[in-house]
């Protein structure tokens, strides 16, 4: 089992929700929101124009993105709270089947991993037994 949350996306003036998958395996400098690029169709984001094409070392292998530098705000809903929209970079992968939030996105967005074997998690600020059930994931 692993972390998956329900966010809010926004570009510009477009808005999509999307279950994400918290990955802490992606590490990163900055808050970065990885998605296919069935999904940045949905945002307005593809074809690229004006990202920059970068290689990523992944466990798999060199992977060609493109970046788009502080290109979205994100934030987790859920039905009794949302949390801060923070702003993120958007990096589109052509590979890539799931939207995944990166470490330090993860980290922005206040959220805790409590038992990722069991899919359990909750907010930062939300008493230790305040645990939150992983959503199913969302394929693109």
């Amino acid at each position: 089992m692993v972390v998956r949350v329900k966010i809010r996306v926004r570009t510009g003036n477009r808005i999509a929700d999307v279950i994400a998958l918290a990955n802490s395996g992606y590490e990163t400098e900055t808050p970065q929101l990885l998605v296919p690029v069935r999904f940045a169709e949905v945002l307005g984001m593809w074809p690229p124009q004006g990202a920059m094409r970068e290689e990523y070392q992944t466990a798999g292998g060199p992977l060609n993105v493109w970046i788009y530098p502080h290109a979205c705000k994100v934030k987790v809903i859920e039905e009794d709270v949302q949390s801060e929209e923070v702003l993120s970079d958007l990096v589109i992968s052509p590979i890539a089947d799931e939207v995944l939030l990166s470490d330090k996105l993860i980290g922005e967005l206040q959220i805790a991993l409590e038992d990722v074997s069991r899919g359990l998690w909750r907010f930062r600020w939300e008493p230790v037994d305040r645990l939150r059930r992983s959503y199913p994931p969302q394929r693109w």
